[in-house]
């Protein structure tokens, strides 16, 4: 069956880095536009960065631009959230998912995972 399975998050402090890890099963990965999205505490699902399904475009969010870098490697069927200069406003629950584009809706999405936490400290 489909998985998705994010990996990396953990707590660390501003100006810290955080390097999520997304691990797709049960469907053909390169044929699907990737995306990462956030929640936090209260709030609605948001979008952060999408990567189309061969790597060549790459999509962000303007709070992300900049800071956060989206990446793939189709060869382990893995998808990527490379995150910098961190702040305490990034705290989130952060979600990988898989759709047909990539795009910031998040009701395009076909397939998700069950999200990691990302927490930073000031």
């Amino acid at each position: 069956q489909v998985q998705l399975v994010e990996a990396g998050g953990g707590l660390v402090q501003a100006g810290g880095s955080l390097r999520l890890s997304c691990a797709a099963s049960g469907f053909e990965f390169s044929d699907y536009g990737m995306g990462w999205f956030r929640q936090a505490p209260g709030k609605q699902r948001e979008y952060v960065a999408a990567i189309t399904w061969s790597g060549g475009t790459t999509y962000y969010a303007d709070y992300a631009q900049g800071r956060f870098t989206i990446s793939r490697d189709n060869a382990k069927n893995t998808v990527y959230l490379q995150m910098d200069s961190l702040k305490p406003e990034d705290t989130a629950i952060y979600y990988c998912a898989a759709g047909r584009l990539a795009t910031y809706d998040k009701d395009m999405y076909d397939y998700w995972g069950q999200g990691t936490q990302v927490t930073v400290s000031s």
